[in-house]
């Protein structure tokens, strides 16, 4: 059974947001106690956060869907809607998040980083938020926004400082499993190694890690072998360590051939030019090993290489091998740049910016474009006359009739709002009038304006009264009559 998984896709989804509610302050002896409608909760994220304790991608391999929880709606006596959970789901140190095209969408390399793979939608207003002084008590909610969905590739780049590479049955696990701690499988066939070991070297104060990449072969960089698969787990190592047979029972091969074929892999893949190189000529315990190391070895140090002859069973160069490489690292680390503190940039909206674009399509047909109307159109309630005028007074307001009258368009003409594939689609009437509209202002409700019984009974008295008293006032009993 798999037990190593370095790439998946995986499919995420974060929660809807909630909707508003339309709610009316119902008491005895208030009839209309007002709008109480409370807002829907916000949908929850699906969050990445790299965890060092994971160390492979092979759970979102079984289970590539997941969902975050949705908000709840809003209730009446101003109850907003509880907000939905968060979806935290843990990645190795060195995973790269991607689109289904290839772009990279994040890089994420340290304990703790974070990316937001899934937005939670926002929750709808309920209509105690929507009053206002000409919209007393709007019967309209706006509706939760649907939580974004996106299919991603995760792709793990093993982080590690030193790379072990060569051919298969060059001794890489021999040589990582007695420089470390780490205990890879180790036998006398090719590709013993099908996925990357990780081991700690500790040499005097430095320590550093060392990564085991399964064996390559001609042709690995356009997949032949497991080389495709897994040579991306060198890009992030500072120093690369050619692992050369000097015992290598294949009569037409030798360490100088293998050393150049490697390389011309590793160019193939690219990226890896500019690091550091180091050879090490193994199993030198070997007479035969011996020998053909003492030959090739001026070969190798007149192009530039540092040679080290080692042997994993007898621990010969060990000691300087490590500590040679412990220099290397410790000069990559200090060449690095200094990190700097994260600077708060803040880019404030352009003052003629009206947040959208109107594009004409075809003859008589005119596309709207932008965060604020799309996002608009996918909260309110077509269904209720009054909120679809509630949506043309906003946009109205940003300026949508007046740029489609610039562009050209007249009344009768198509009008999409939104991306192709999901759009509200109406023939334009400037200033439309809709449902709410025909019983006076958008928005509004008379009911609110309506004098009750009671009310009126009191002012006819109050009338009645002032009546007499202003005819009392005006009578002289002296006067002749």
């Amino acid at each position: 059974m798999t037990t190593f998984v370095d790439r998946v896709e995986l499919h995420v989804a974060a929660g809807n947001g909630g909707h508003g509610c339309a709610s009316v302050h119902r008491e005895k002896f208030k009839p209309l106690g007002g709008p109480d409608g409370g807002n829907g909760g916000r949908g929850g994220d699906v969050i990445l956060v790299v965890d060092q304790s994971v160390t492979t991608l092979l759970e979102y391999h079984h289970t590539p869907h997941r969902r975050a929880t949705n908000g709840k709606p809003g209730e009446g006596g101003n109850r907003s809607g509880a907000d939905g959970s968060d979806l935290v789901l843990p990645v190795p140190d060195g995973t790269v998040v991607l689109d289904r095209q290839g772009n990279v969408l994040a890089d994420l390399v340290g304990q703790g980083t974070t990316f937001v793979a899934g937005r939670g939608g926002r929750g709808g207003l309920g209509n105690a938020a929507l009053a206002s002084a000409r919209r007393k008590a709007p019967g309209f909610a706006l509706l939760g926004e649907p939580g974004e969905t996106r299919d991603i590739v995760l792709e793990l780049k093993t982080v590690a400082d030193v790379a072990l590479v060569g051919y298969p049955s060059a001794g890489k696990s021999s040589l990582i499993s007695v420089l470390s701690a780490a205990k890879p499988k180790i036998a006398d066939y090719p590709f013993t190694t099908l996925v990357p070991n990780l081991g700690v070297v500790t040499a005097g104060a430095t320590v550093y890690t060392i990564a085991d990449v399964p064996g390559l072969i001609p042709g690995a960089s356009q997949g032949k072998g497991l080389g495709l698969e897994f040579l991306r787990h060198v890009e992030r190592c500072e120093v690369l360590v050619h692992v050369l047979d000097c015992a290598t029972l294949e009569s037409e091969r030798d360490p100088v051939t293998d050393l150049d074929a490697i390389e011309a892999e590793l160019a193939q893949y690219g990226g890896l030019d500019g690091r550091p190189r180091v050879v090490v000529l193994n199993k030198v315990d070997i007479p035969d090993g011996q020998d053909l190391a003492d030959i090739i070895r001026p070969d190798l140090e007149a192009r530039g290489y540092p040679v080290f002859e080692v042997s994993a069973v007898s621990r010969k160069g060990l000691k300087e091998l490590s500590f040679a490489l412990a220099g290397i690292v410790e000069e990559a680390r200090a060449a690095r740049p200094k990190e700097e503190a994260t600077r708060i940039v803040i880019r404030p909206q352009a003052v003629d910016d009206a947040g959208f674009t109107v594009t004409q399509e075809g003859d008589g047909f005119f596309r709207v474009r932008g965060e604020k109307p799309e996002r608009w159109v996918r909260q309110t309630d077509f269904s209720n006359d009054e909120a679809v005028g509630y949506l043309a007074d906003r946009l109205n307001r940003l300026g949508v009739e007046e740029e489609l009258m610039k562009a050209g368009a007249r009344e009768g003409d198509g009008v999409a709002i939104g991306p192709e594939e999901n759009a509200v689609v109406f023939d334009w009437e400037p200033s439309v009038a809709a449902g709410a509209e025909m019983l006076g202002r958008r928005g509004e409700d008379h009911r609110m304006d309506t004098i009750r019984p009671a009310a009126q009974r009191r002012r006819d008295r109050d009338a009645e009264r002032d009546e007499a008293l202003r005819a009392y006032e005006g009578f002289d009993p002296f006067e002749e009559q």
